[in-house]
């Protein structure tokens, strides 16, 4: 993974998961971002819930980017073993969008 907090300043990072099964009425997301504090610090910032309603969302801090980016990367494979997949920036977002 490449550098999350350069030192050319913050950049954020999202990763937008989504499990959609028709069959079985699930329709959910996980986000996983890394994201810069006011304190210097790295924060991992986790949001999930349906697609269409209001998510949760948790915030973990940490002291450097290397160790929320390994974070990240845990979360995501946590994630894709339990069957969320990557979502297509330019595919199903108007379908979502019509679901809601």
């Amino acid at each position: 993974m490449d550098s999350t907090l350069s030192s050319n300043g913050p950049r954020l990072h999202m990763l937008v998961l989504d499990r959609t099964d028709p069959q079985r009425n699930m329709a959910r997301f996980y986000v996983l971002s890394l994201e810069p504090t006011l304190f210097g610090d790295a924060a991992l910032v986790r949001e999930w819930g349906r697609w269409g309603r209001p998510g949760r969302r948790r915030l973990d801090l940490f002291a450097d980017a290397e160790a929320a980016a390994e974070a990240l990367e845990d979360w995501l494979r946590k994630k894709t073993k339990r069957g969320y997949r990557v979502a297509d920036r330019a595919a199903g977002t108007e379908d979502r969008d019509e679901r809601a």
